[in-house]
């Protein structure tokens, strides 16, 4: 089987949410595997003189129509969540914490906190609010809650996204085919040409 593709996405960006709905698909379909990268996409942001899009004037209300027209497209779950930009730090740890011990639940994980953030619309920036989808998953509260607190989970989380930006991640979602990049979700039909044809 070739490489994984790399899937960078940011726990607080809508887009990377809806795309995370396509991704596992596409590449299955040509008997490829999805490594899911969460980062944090300040330093990315600061270094390239940006800010998040919900932040930034003019953008943050554009995004407000077409974050949910995106999704009702893909007849995918949406509600604005209370609190945007949500802080990931907590949720990008937790899921680096499990992918140590089980990279699929690690994704299942993931796969919760977007959809209850994103799906249902609730904030998802705290520890106790991360543990408790953790707990839905059978995790034990107080397990996730010292895994978000380990110094070896901080080091993952900085040493990930620090090689993120040094392959040039500046956005959520990036996905990397082998070494080619597409940022956005709406690169994905994108993605899946480059996949059936080897690249143009």
């Amino acid at each position: 089987m070739s490489a994984p593709i790399d899937f960078y996405f940011e726990f607080a960006s809508p887009y990377g949410y809806l795309a995370s709905l396509r991704i596992d698909a596409i590449a299955a379909a040509y008997d490829r595997e999805v490594a899911w990268r969460p980062i944090m996409l300040g330093p990315a942001l600061k270094l390239t003189g940006s800010m998040p899009n919900m932040s930034a004037p003019l953008k943050g209300e554009y995004l407000k129509r077409d974050a949910p027209r995106f999704a009702r497209m893909l007849d995918a779950p949406f509600k604005m969540p209370p609190v945007m930009p949500m802080s990931s730090l907590a949720a990008s740890r937790a899921f680096w914490w499990l992918h140590a011990q089980d990279p699929d639940m690690a994704k299942g994980f993931a796969q919760a906190v977007l959809h209850a953030h994103w799906g249902e619309g609730r904030d998802m920036s705290t520890a106790d609010q991360v543990a408790e989808i953790g707990e839905t998953l059978g995790l034990p509260k107080a397990e996730l809650k010292a895994g978000i607190e380990d110094p070896a989970v901080k080091a993952k989380l900085k040493e990930e996204t620090d090689r993120s930006i040094e392959r040039g991640v500046f956005g959520s979602p990036f996905i990397f085919v082998d070494d080619e990049p597409f940022w956005g979700a709406d690169r994905l039909d994108q993605v899946e040409r480059w996949l059936a044809t080897g690249g143009w």
